[in-house]
């Protein structure tokens, strides 16, 4: 185990990335904000999988085109210390934390990333711009390290399938991997902001994976017999202010109404536990009795 090496501007970062390219050794980047838990360091062990004696870089920045008015970018967790501690344990070789001038040396960039129909809906409906900045942001992460294989969470999907689109309709000749989601022994999903939550938030957040389950539990009889137990679940929940609740085709399509055994579709939750939004997202398999692992689809 040794200790990443850290690059804070653009030349170091090429510097430190200049003999792998030399030697055609695969580049593994898992793309973060800080505030890391064990679910990012699954997110590293899934990059060291793919390239093997490859470099992997761990890029850690708070990006702030992402985030829109009146949300958490100023008391966003910013930890690089404890971080750097768990790439370290992790393997990690290169740890990229630039500051903002580094990432956009002219300012508010001129040129973003559209992320067309899909950046409207769900996420992309209730805020309005965010996932602009994140295509933005990666795709400059990804002009940066020119990484062969880069390593998402599936908690964020529709961030995970924006990014996928991206790289495919702009020829970016990137892997795109998404890891399984992380949970805590209570279904939590793993998030920085978890920590925004007191004892009794904490528990009210439960209820978020408690209704996917209550969906994958119902599938087999249909979409709609699993989205009604998923909202059933949900009535006997306190302290969650539901945003959206919905069951969409993997790749967040609509269902078509007539689907066939087996069919794999997502069901998607966004909801506030006090002041704090939280996310959440499980794989469903609609008229079979067997429940899908959460890395399906």
């Amino acid at each position: 185990m040794s200790t990443p090496v850290v690059a804070t501007t653009r030349d170091e970062l090429s510097a430190l990335l200049a003999d792998a390219r030399i030697g055609g050794r695969p580049v593994g980047l898992v793309p973060t904000m800080g505030a890391l838990h064990e679910g990012h360091a699954s997110l590293m062990q899934t990059a060291r999988e793919r390239v093997g004696g490859g470099p992997v870089v761990v890029s850690i920045f708070v990006n702030p085109l992402q985030f829109g008015a009146g949300e958490d970018l100023d008391r966003y967790p910013r930890t690089l210390e404890d971080d750097l501690k768990i790439c370290e344990r992790e393997g990690v070789d290169i740890v990229f934390a630039p500051g903002v001038e580094e990432v956009y040396p002219g300012g508010d960039p001129q040129v973003t990333v559209k992320p067309g129909p899909l950046g409207k809906v769900l996420e992309g409906k209730t805020r309005p711009g965010h996932f602009r900045g994140v295509l933005t942001v990666v795709a400059k992460l990804f002009g940066l390290v020119r990484p062969d294989v880069a390593v998402f969470g599936q908690k964020d999907y529709q961030q995970l399938a924006l990014i996928r689109r991206m790289v495919l309709d702009l020829n970016m000749g990137v892997d795109v991997v998404g890891a399984e989601t992380v949970r805590e022994y209570d279904g939590l999903a793993l998030s920085s902001r978890n920590r925004y939550l007191d004892d009794e938030q904490r528990q009210y957040a439960t209820a978020l994976s408690r209704t996917l389950r209550a969906a994958q539990e119902g599938a087999y009889y249909g979409a709609d017999v699993a989205l009604a137990a998923a909202r059933a679940e949900l009535r006997s929940a306190d302290g969650v202010d539901l945003d959206y609740l919905v069951i969409t085709d993997p790749a967040l399509g609509v269902l078509p109404a007539d689907v066939p055994p087996g069919t794999e579709a997502r069901i998607l939750i966004a909801a506030r536990v006090g002041t704090t939004r939280l996310i959440d997202n499980m794989p469903l398999v609609l008229g079979s009795p067997v429940p899908p692992r959460e890395g399906a689809s």
